[in-house]
């Protein structure tokens, strides 16, 4: 599946704490995204899915992910429908193991498209 990841005005890599939320971008924008971090030795933190608003929101506020904010935390996006975000974030999360991570879903894995 091949999906559009979303970078900052800029055609940059958002910064997760500081990507405005309250844009109207974000209005009704379900998909899955990625945090990462850079460094020396850049790695994905969290893979997931749902409102990304709201879920951007949380993870501003999580401090298992907060702990790499001295690295620089960084976020990325797409839009997937409902049907196909477990079987994505499942791919994602098995392709870039995150070092935080909640449960994913336990479904076939739908492959997607690199953000880089």
């Amino acid at each position: 599946m091949v999906v559009s990841w979303m970078k900052c005005v800029g055609d940059v890599w958002c910064k997760l704490n500081a990507v405005n939320v309250d844009h109207s971008h974000f209005d009704g924008m379900e998909g899955v995204y990625m945090i990462w971090h850079g460094g020396s030795q850049p790695s994905v933190v969290y893979v997931g899915r749902g409102v990304v608003r709201d879920r951007i929101k949380a993870h501003r506020a999580d401090q298992r992910i907060q702990r790499f904010a001295n690295l620089d935390l960084y976020v990325t996006w797409a839009r997937v429908d409902a049907a196909r975000q477990k079987g994505v974030e499942a791919y994602l999360a098995g392709r870039w193991p995150p070092k935080v991570s909640d449960v994913h879903p336990n479904v076939p894995p739908i492959e997607a498209n690199s953000p880089w």
